[in-house]
């Protein structure tokens, strides 16, 4: 059960984060150097992505003066600097298996919270949108039931 309400919470937020673009996810690094199945993400090369993702979609919505305040308070509100920080593979296979739980529920209600407050974001953007916008916005972010880190069956790395 638990296992199911952290897949579907993590699920959620990269979700909203591959919409956003501001979403790190960092994927814990293997002994060779690389996250399984997943290129090693410098935190650069994820900013520019962000800023470029960010600035096509700005230019896309045609944005009035009114609409670029709000864009600009959107924009900083989702900045990915203060997702919480995933716990040390290390660390949590030293710890007892309910001390891992508990340390696993802190992690889901921080990112839990970091999610209310985007959904916040975005809603208060979102309705200075006219329906025309709100339509672009909808296809930019639209959710094809899987997210990009997870193959065809929804688990990581494809098939299991």
């Amino acid at each position: 059960m638990m296992k199911r309400i952290h897949k579907t919470l993590v699920s959620t937020l990269l979700a909203a984060g591959i919409g956003t673009g501001a979403l790190a996810v960092q994927a814990q690094p293997s002994p060779g150097g690389q996250a399984a199945g997943h290129h090693e993400r410098s935190p650069e090369k994820m900013r520019e992505r962000m800023e470029k993702r960010q600035a096509e979609l700005r230019a896309k919505l045609a944005l009035n003066a009114n609409q670029e305040i709000a864009w600009n308070a959107y924009v900083a509100r989702m900045r990915p600097g203060d997702m919480p920080q995933r716990p040390d593979r290390a660390e949590m296979e030293k710890l007892s298996v309910p001390d891992r739980m508990e340390k696993r529920l802190a992690f889901m209600k921080q990112a839990e919270q970091r999610m209310t407050e985007r959904l916040a974001a975005t809603r208060e953007f979102y309705a200075v949108l006219s329906p025309d916008q709100q339509k672009i916005f909808n296809e930019e972010f639209k959710f094809h039931g899987r997210s990009r880190h997870h193959g065809p069956d929804g688990h990581h790395g494809g098939a299991r």
